[in-house]
């Protein structure tokens, strides 16, 4: 079993990176937001499972324990494959997809392409009580200023600066994203990179201030 590779990023395009461990090129699947806090070049490590088919072998990589939890009992659901778990995850962060459970909100499920009305109903009869014993950091509907993980922040900020923002001007723009953010956005790489984006404007490569 592989259940983690440290190396450096030898490319990532969409919801795929290979990384260099070793000499050896391991092609993982991630989500949209995981990959873009990628670079070419850069060390990474990424927490991985292997899922075994008869015709093939595959990689998914995740950013923490939590998210790579929460694919692990997504792929324990009846008619749950390891390609519609991770697009949960590429919509959903893993402490909005407990509290989807515990609320027993199948419509969250729903949104994610290729699953339908039965299996998202499925999903949140199935992990109701093995996704209880885990505190997932779940997004406080009762909060008044969102407030994100340092994980979540950390990575927006990277991606802006990867995009060609100086580190002062992604900060900022992070800063003032979280003034209209909901919890929901603020707990979530792409929604809160999105609203970093509108802030800053026009992509820029010249380093230039806002």
């Amino acid at each position: 079993m592989i259940s983690a590779l440290r190396g450096s990023v030898l490319s990532v395009a969409g919801g795929t990176a290979v990384i260099d461990v070793g000499g050896v090129g391991f092609s993982v699947a991630v989500t949209p937001r995981h990959a873009l806090t990628m670079r070419v070049g850069a060390e990474t490590t990424v927490l991985t499972t292997l899922i075994v088919r008869e015709d093939s072998l595959s990689l998914f990589g995740f950013p923490d324990q939590d998210s790579l939890e929460i694919f692990s009992l997504l792929v324990g659901v009846t008619g749950v494959g390891p390609k519609s778990a991770l697009g949960v995850l590429a919509e959903m962060t893993p402490g909005e997809v407990a509290l989807a459970v515990a609320r027993e909100d199948d419509a969250a499920f729903r949104k994610v392409t290729g699953i339908g009305p039965k299996t998202a109903k499925l999903i949140v009869v199935s992990m109701a009580g093995k996704i209880a014993a885990r505190p997932f950091d779940a997004p406080d509907a009762s909060a008044g200023k969102a407030s994100p993980s340092r994980l979540v922040r950390d990575n927006v900020e990277r991606a802006l600066v990867g995009l060609g923002w100086p580190e002062r001007n992604a900060a900022a723009a992070v800063d003032d994203a979280l003034e209209s953010a909901t919890p929901a956005d603020a707990a979530n790489v792409q929604s809160l990179l999105r609203l970093a984006l509108a802030v800053l404007g026009p992509a820029q490569n010249t380093g230039g201030s806002r």
